[in-house]
């Protein structure tokens, strides 16, 4: 198997299974255009993510990390018109691409991007009473995740839904020598899933566009 067979198969299940979107696909071209890595989810993981939010039956969505704002239209475009997702993005020319895309995809109503580190507008969230949040998606700098962890289990109830990315780090999320930040973050934070009595969590590998690397899934099972 090669990089270019997982991407071909990719391609075969979005072209079947994704159809074309204007907002979706000018939110990938304008982050490209503005010099953003191409850290988004794939078009198939970006379905993945509105289907987890519409089984959730999700009203209220946590988003940690929203690069140029792809991931956060899949996720908005589950939620009712009446329903808030906060994205938090640290970067200042990331939001703005972002504010420019959740605009252009008509989802500036249910969106709200705050700028700043995530560790600092999470107390901000939590003082201003959001929360607890149906669905909490994790995809911001991995040495932070076991902090993001918990905020979210601080954010969360009990059916709350827990998502994160890229937690297989193609393959070196099992080497503990590694001396790569994000490769330890990634394991602190599978090792906190695995002892939190709070929560039932998986793990899958994924294969595709975007290499390979994975997502983790935990729901709460327990208030605190």
């Amino acid at each position: 198997m090669t990089q270019e067979q997982w991407t071909a198969v990719d391609r075969y299940f979005t072209d079947l299974l994704v159809p074309p979107d204007p907002a979706l696909d000018k939110a990938l071209q304008t982050s490209a255009a503005a010099g953003l890595p191409p850290h988004n989810v794939s078009p198939n993981q970006g379905k993945l993510l509105l289907l987890l939010a519409q089984i959730q039956g999700a009203r209220s969505i946590l988003e940690i990390g929203t690069l140029g704002g792809y991931s956060t239209i899949w996720l908005a475009r589950a939620l009712p018109s009446d329903s808030r997702l906060i994205t938090l993005e640290a970067n200042p020319k990331h939001a703005e691409v972002a504010r420019t895309n959740i605009a252009h995809a008509g989802l500036s109503h249910i969106v709200d991007l705050r700028l700043g580190q995530a560790l600092s507008t999470l107390p901000q969230i939590a003082a201003e009473g959001h929360g607890p949040f149906d669905l909490i998606f994790i995809d911001a700098d991995k040495p932070s995740n076991p902090e993001y962890f918990a905020w979210a289990l601080q954010l969360s109830r009990r059916g709350s839904l827990i998502i994160a990315d890229n937690v297989v780090r193609n393959g070196a999320v099992i080497d503990d020598a590694s001396n790569d930040a994000s490769v330890q973050g990634v394991r602190r934070f599978n090792e906190l899933l695995a002892s939190e009595p709070r929560v039932s969590a998986t793990a899958i590998q994924t294969v595709g566009s975007k290499g390979y690397d994975g997502f983790a899934i935990a729901i709460v099972t327990a208030d605190e």
